[in-house]
């Protein structure tokens, strides 16, 4: 019963920046989709933007990580 306990008091505290992530995620997520799509020619290149929106933060990752030499 008391690591029950122990198990939902170190989950309470572990959750604050998860959320924060997940929201700054979330807002370059709907800005990326609508900057593609702005600049797409036509339905394709609007559903390769909405894949482009998805995935953007991992290239921004491995630029910053080789620019870093990491």
């Amino acid at each position: 019963m008391a690591e029950e306990k122990k198990k939902k008091e170190w989950c309470a505290k572990d959750n604050g920046t998860a959320a924060g992530a997940g929201a700054v995620y979330g807002l370059g997520l709907i800005g990326a989709a609508v900057y593609f799509i702005q600049n797409a020619n036509g339905f394709w290149e609007g559903v390769v933007g909405l894949l482009k929106a998805l995935v953007w933060p991992g290239f921004v990752v491995y630029e910053l990580m080789k620019f870093l030499g990491m």
